[in-house]
C-alpha cells in the first residue's frame, strides 16, 4: 500500500493539475471504486471546484471552493489509493481504469486501480478525524506524538503502525526507521526512553522525506506518479525487502521475520 511519501507524490501532482478547476462530468466505470455512495458521484461533483488537494498520512482528498476549509464537518473527496490506486493526467488506455474524471479546461484525470481495494467517497472530513497528524505536517508534536508512542505496550514497530498515534508510516517506512534509530522492532514501546521514541519519530520523519525527494518506492507498476513515473527509493532501503543482505551499518545479515502479520526486516546485532 503507498504511504506517505508515495501519497504525498500523488496528491502534489494532483494538486497541480487540479487546483482550480470545475468538475464537468464524472464517469464510474466499476462500484466497488464509489462503494459507499448514496447518490451519484456525477450528480454530486458536477459543478464542483477544487480550492486544493490536501492530505494527512496515507489519505488524500480534495477541498471545494464552496466549503468552509476550516469546518471539519464539511464535505470532501477523499481519493483512497488502495493497494494499487493511481491518479493519471491525461487519456488512459488501460482496463484497470474505475473513474475517469473530466474538468471544465478540458483536463481529464482517470483513476485506475488494478485490485480494486481504493475509492473516491464523498463524506464529511470528519471521517478521518481520528487520525493522527503525521511527522511532516506543521503542526505535528514531536514530544507528545513519543510520548503517546510510550503508552503502548505493544511491540514498537506495531506502536508506529498504528495510524492513531502517527499516520502516514507503513510497513516499508516502519523498517526503515528503526533501522536507522538503532531500535529492535521486537521491542515493546512502553519499555522505550523518551529520548528513544522521540529519535524514532524524527528518523521516520527523516526517511520520509528522503523518499520523497526521489518520488517514494516503486515496486511494480501498480505505484506512480500522475504523469506515469516510478519513484526511486526502493534503491536505498537498507532494511525493507533485504533479508540476507549485509547490513550497511554493520555487515551482519539482515534478518526477516513475522511481526503482527507483516513482514519485517532488521538488523540482529545493531538493532
Amino acid at each position: 500500500m503507498p504511504e506517505l511519501p508515495e501519497v504525498e507524490v500523488v496528491r502534489r501532482g494532483v494538486d497541480k493539475h487540479l487546483r482550480g478547476r470545475t468538475f464537468e462530468s464524472v464517469d464510474v466505470r466499476h462500484p466497488r471504486a464509489n462503494r459507499g455512495q448514496e447518490a451519484p458521484l456525477d450528480q454530486l461533483l458536477r459543478g464542483r471546484t477544487i480550492a486544493k488537494v490536501a492530505r494527512r498520512g496515507k489519505f488524500m482528498w480534495l477541498e471545494f471552493a464552496d466549503e468552509d476549509l476550516t469546518d471539519p464537518g464539511r464535505d470532501v473527496l477523499f481519493v483512497h489509493l488502495g493497494m494499487s490506486g493511481q491518479m493519471r493526467v491525461g487519456e488512459q488506455n488501460s482496463k484497470h481504469v474505475r473513474i475517469v474524471a473530466t474538468f471544465d479546461d478540458g483536463t481529464e484525470v482517470s483513476f485506475i486501480d488494478q485490485r480494486t481495494f481504493g475509492y473516491w467517497l464523498l463524506a464529511p472530513w470528519l471521517k478521518i478525524a481520528h487520525i493522527a497528524v503525521d511527522p511532516l505536517e506543521s503542526g505535528f508534536d514531536l514530544v507528545a506524538t513519543a510520548r503517546a508512542l510510550r503508552r503502548k505496550k505493544t511491540a514498537v514497530k506495531t506502536a508506529l503502525l498504528d495510524q492513531t498515534v502517527v499516520s502516514g508510516v507503513g510497513n516499508i517506512y516502519a523498517d526503515e526507521s528503526l533501522w536507522a534509530a538503532q531500535i529492535k522492532p521486537t521491542k515493546r514501546a512502553s519499555t522505550l526512553l523518551q529520548r528513544d521514541a522521540v529519535a524514532l519519530l524524527e528518523a521516520a520523519a527523516a526517511v520520509m522525506e528522503r523518499a520523497l525527494e526521489v518520488g517514494g518506492t516503486s515496486f511494480d507498476e501498480l505505484y506512480v506518479n500522475v504523469n506515469g513515473e516510478s519513484g526511486y527509493f526502493a534503491r536505498s532501503l537498507n532494511a525493507y525487502g533485504q533479508a540476507g543482505q549485509p547490513c550497511p551499518r554493520c555487515g551482519t545479515e539482515i534478518e526477516r521475520i513475522v511481526l503482527g502479520g507483516r513482514s519485517t526486516h532488521y538488523c540482529p546485532h545493531c538493532q
